[in-house]
């Protein structure tokens, strides 16, 4: 394939990769209300376990070395057990409109965890951004809990760090293990230890539920957790990680589109313009110059 034409593939691929992740909350909303947070948090994996364990098996991928092994667990800590917990817990109450809003500061996060992992000087402008947009999030949220923040909102913060790190740990990780196999292998670190819980959750009435709930939870496992990590890192991989990683960008505003298109929520202009905030925060942050400890600043 040429040069040019793998750009546009990967670009392609990196588009493919976020419309996947968009539909994550959406997703969720609908699923958590039949089988509850810890079906859905940790079931996914589970499910997406099975998944996981054919494709490794089929290509015969190496085992991860012990060095290996302790920055996956940082990535199963994040993306497999935080992340998907949180946000499920957080999807019990809030609107996704309101998710997709607090989840936009995660590139700035993984960016801030990415300068810290590389021992890089961060710039004022990327202070001036970080803050600017965590504000922005911080107003909507106390604008929208009538004054204070709720637990769910925490919850949300606290599962955009928590993966900020893991994607972070996972893309310096992929440039010696390959980049879907990062994730791969912290699926199969997780979802041993998630049998158990996910078992005690499990009920004969949740045979019973809606079809959409189910479809909902079989995209969260299938799709969500594994299938749209391997078109993202593929994309990365194919069209350059400066390039394709912008196309993240659109993520909070597709979120919000498939909130309104499949659970009837409705789109305020405040929400909107928040949005708009915290992207353009996030623009600048993560283009904002850095510099290595001792050395000259350069761009990022």
């Amino acid at each position: 394939m040429q040069r040019e034409n793998r750009e546009k593939f990967g670009l392609l691929l990196g588009l493919v990769g976020v419309i996947c992740f968009s539909l994550t909350l959406p997703s969720t909303s609908i699923a958590v209300e039949y089988f509850g947070t810890t079906v859905v948090g940790l079931g996914r994996t589970v499910v997406a376990a099975i998944l996981v364990a054919v494709v490794l098996i089929v290509r015969k991928e190496k085992l991860p070395s012990p060095r290996q092994f302790k920055s996956l667990l940082i990535v199963a800590v994040g993306a497999v057990l935080g992340f998907p917990l949180l946000t499920s817990w957080a999807m019990e109450i809030l609107p996704v409109s309101h998710g997709a809003v607090e989840l936009a500061l995660l590139p700035l996060a993984t960016t801030g965890f990415a300068m810290f992992r590389a021992k890089e000087i961060s710039s004022l402008k990327f202070w001036i951004s970080s803050i600017i947009g965590s504000l922005a999030v911080i107003v909507y949220a106390l604008h929208l809990g009538f004054g204070q923040l709720q637990f769910a909102d925490l919850a949300l913060l606290a599962a955009v760090v928590i993966l900020g790190l893991s994607y972070a740990e996972g893309g310096i990780l992929a440039k010696e293990l390959g980049s879907w196999q990062v994730i791969a292998w912290a699926i199969m670190i997780g979802a041993p230890f998630f049998v158990i819980p996910v078992g005690l959750n499990l009920s004969t009435e949740m045979l019973h539920v809606p079809m959409r709930a189910w479809i909902s939870f079989i995209y969260l496992a299938v799709v969500s957790q594994f299938l749209a990590y391997v078109a993202w890192y593929s994309g990365m991989a194919m069209g350059g990680i400066a390039r394709v990683s912008q196309i993240q960008y659109l993520q909070p505003f597709l979120m919000i589109l498939f909130a309104a298109a499949f659970l009837n929520e409705s789109i305020t202009l405040f929400t909107l313009v928040i949005a708009v905030i915290v992207v353009f925060s996030v623009i600048l942050g993560k283009n904002a110059p850095v510099s290595k400890k001792g050395s000259v600043s350069e761009k990022n």
